[in-house]
């Protein structure tokens, strides 16, 4: 979790506010993962990925670890929007991936 180490405390307290269960299901499905592969991805339990998206309470380290995890592949994270895809991906969008984004955002 080096990116926990890294990152500044303002960013972590931004993060935490942002991303939401709804995000990771969201971004899980525009990247073709499975909750698993998220888990593995982030290096934390399953179990800990299926709490967060079942909307019940975990550790802020594990948040922010799946945060981090979506953001390195180029996700981004707003309050009451789907994630988005950030700047710094390399590539496009395949055009399934932005309809499948738009049609969970709903």
């Amino acid at each position: 979790m080096s990116s926990l180490a890294t990152s500044s405390f303002v960013e972590q307290q931004i993060v935490l506010h942002q991303f939401t269960a709804k995000h990771s299901v969201q971004a899980r499905v525009m990247l073709g993962w499975s909750r698993e592969d998220l888990a593995r991805q982030a290096g934390v339990a399953l179990e800990a990925v299926q709490r967060f998206e079942s909307h019940a309470e975990v550790e802020d380290e594990i948040r922010l670890s799946l945060a981090f995890r979506l953001e390195a592949e180029g996700l981004v994270f707003f309050p009451g929007f789907a994630p988005g895809w950030g700047m710094s991906v390399r590539g496009t969008l395949p055009a399934a991936s932005a309809q499948v984004a738009y049609d969970i955002a709903d």
